[in-house]
């Protein structure tokens, strides 16, 4: 792994495409200006459906949302990850819920659908069916960007260690977690989760949240943090659009997994 200054922007998108787009462009313009070189978005960074419009999702070669970034990451020479856009499936007018990497070139050094899916109906709190909409994916995914090996997941991605761990297997260094994650569930488990994330797996995490109300009843919790190998938040983003940065030192990731070698006594 090599230091990088890292990134996590915080936005609050809806359905108007265009309004979501010039809005990220905007923060990653100005996390760039301020060093960042590895620039993590949050899920559905380009359209958060609100609506019960169905949603078929944009292939990924002609997607409006990944050549926007695509031509960002070219004109910065900045490592972007795009938290995720609805691919086209073969199962449409479901489709997938894929981040997306792209490194300083503008090139797609890969993609991951997001596995686990979003269904859940907590009386007098939150119904939300995810599967109406999203085909699962199958694998977990990590990539080699901006001098670090990435393990990639998405939002609900974040209740399942196992899959963490089997990004640790591969060799992951930092985790992403771009997430619209619930207001209701996100004060209670948001932070808390990802702290664990980060402890157990001894990596750096990247989570950029959706904020605030995109309209109907979606609500997201925001808290967009950068958490250290040790569990430490080292970096947050206030309420509202933003961004925050911080350094991941390949030396506080070696100390840290050096002093208590938890991967070398795995028993099972």
């Amino acid at each position: 792994m090599q230091r990088v200054k890292a990134a996590v922007v915080q936005l609050c998108s809806t359905e108007d495409m265009s309004a979501n787009l010039e809005a990220a462009e905007l923060q990653v313009r100005a996390a760039a200006q301020d060093g960042a070189t590895l620039i993590a978005l949050p899920e559905n960074t380009g359209y958060l459906k609100i609506t019960d419009t169905p949603d078929a999702g944009e292939p990924l070669e002609d997607s409006r949302i990944v050549s926007t970034f695509q031509r960002l990451a070219r004109e910065l020479e900045v490592c972007i990850l795009l938290g995720s856009f609805h691919r086209a499936s073969e199962m449409p007018p479901r489709a997938y819920n894929t981040s997306v990497a792209i490194d300083a070139t503008g090139r797609v050094a890969t993609t991951y659908d997001k596995i686990h899916l979003f269904d859940i109906d907590v009386p007098g709190d939150v119904s939300f069916k995810e599967s109406d909409d999203i085909v699962p994916g199958t694998a977990p995914v990590t990539v080699d960007l901006a001098g670090a090996r990435i393990g990639l997941s998405v939002c609900y991605d974040l209740r399942f260690p196992e899959l963490y761990r089997a990004l640790l297997d591969q060799g992951a260094e930092v985790l992403a977690v771009p997430a619209a994650f619930t207001a209701q569930t996100g004060k209670a488990h948001w932070r808390v989760l990802l702290r664990a994330r980060a402890i157990e797996n001894q990596c750096y995490v990247l989570a950029a949240d959706q904020w605030g109300r995109h309209g109907g009843k979606r609500h997201s919790h925001g808290e967009s943090i950068i958490i250290d190998p040790w569990g430490q938040v080292v970096a947050q983003v206030s309420d509202g659009v933003g961004f925050a940065t911080a350094w991941l030192d390949p030396e506080r990731l070696a100390s840290v997994r050096r002093g208590l070698p938890c991967a070398a006594h795995r028993r099972l």
